[in-house]
């Protein structure tokens, strides 16, 4: 329990409310929380039914008393850094910025400075702290080596709000990819579920049973006699890898992936005629186009756009260029 809490909510529970799960109650107060951020201050001991420490799951009775202190932010323990990104738009609550492939989004093990984090912490100085001392104002992420739109939050308001987006499928997230072959027709969706690959822990993979569900759309947007497709893909969930794993499982995965790309065996796969002449790949083909969310103060929606980076508009570029030659 928190000795210096930073806000104190008590509760006595009315006969409405029979049966409640102790986090589910606490979701539906007003108090700015989203329901993963109640369930860690439960499991830490910040949460107490009649003066005793609960589980989350914790079935609620007529009369009983809850009492729920919420710390103050974590106090932060990095160093603000010179970090490249570009700010797309900033205000008193959220900032989205356009990450650069190469930028890692928070500290994690292999990668303890210089990442995104670092560079919102020097930018702004007053990033929301509930994400936690290594990731302040974190609401989702995209890999090292996907570029494009990213939010963060620069209150616990603002997170909360914005996590609850992501969570229930509200966030618009339209990403721009060049992918190895041609699809048949389109337009098409995938819909298969994702978990952790069995053998390989550091990989995702499409599985029969146990996943969790995901959701891509693809629009084909241009086709490439060298063998390649341009296309937008629109994600309607949130699963780690979710475009790559989908994309490669369908047999036509991302450019330049060097987990899910088919290494050894992508020429076999997809005939690359003038391969000698095809541009260079040094990361994944992924870039975050299109970005849409409800402001979590003023309640608009809100969409950005982050234009194709460098290395791809000169790959497509070279695409282009090869087909004219023909």
């Amino acid at each position: 329990m928190s000795q210096n809490p930073d806000r104190i909510f008590f509760y006595e529970i009315p006969e409405n409310d029979q049966g409640t799960r102790l986090d589910v109650f606490l979701c539906n107060r007003s108090i700015g929380l989203s329901r993963s951020r109640i369930q860690s201050l439960i499991k830490e001991g910040h949460a107490r039914v009649n003066g005793r420490p609960s589980k989350t799951s914790h079935k609620l009775k007529p009369g009983d008393r809850v009492f729920l202190a919420i710390p103050p932010p974590e106090r932060l323990t990095l160093t603000p850094d010179d970090v490249e990104f570009q700010v797309i738009y900033e205000d008193e609550s959220l900032i989205v910025v356009s990450k650069p492939a190469g930028v890692v989004v928070h500290p994690a093990p292999g990668h303890s400075s210089r990442t995104l984090v670092h560079g919102l912490l020097k930018h702004c100085k007053d990033l929301s702290g509930i994400g936690g001392a290594l990731r302040p104002g974190i609401v989702h992420r995209l890999d090292k080596n996907t570029s494009g739109l990213m939010i963060a939050a620069k209150s616990d308001l603002a997170h909360a709000a914005l996590s609850e987006q992501f969570k229930a499928g509200q966030v618009k997230k339209e990403y721009l990819t060049l992918v190895r072959g041609h699809l048949s027709g389109e337009k098409g969706e995938i819909d298969l579920p994702i978990a952790r690959h069995p053998l390989r822990r550091k990989q995702m993979a499409v599985v029969d049973h146990g996943g969790r569900r995901a959701l891509s759309l693809w629009r084909k947007l241009m086709e490439f006699q060298s063998g390649f497709s341009l296309l937008s893909v629109t994600i309607k969930t949130g699963r780690t890898h979710q475009i790559r794993v989908h994309l490669s499982h369908i047999g036509h995965p991302v450019a330049g992936d060097p987990v899910y790309g088919f290494r050894r065996d992508c020429r076999k796969r997809h005939a690359m005629p003038q391969a000698d002449l095809l541009p260079e790949f040094d990361r994944q083909m992924l870039h975050a186009a299109r970005l849409g969310f409800i402001h979590p103060v003023t309640q608009n929606y809100m969409e950005f756009e982050s234009a194709l980076p460098c290395d791809m508009q000169h790959a497509l570029d070279r695409l282009k260029l090869l087909d004219l030659q023909k």
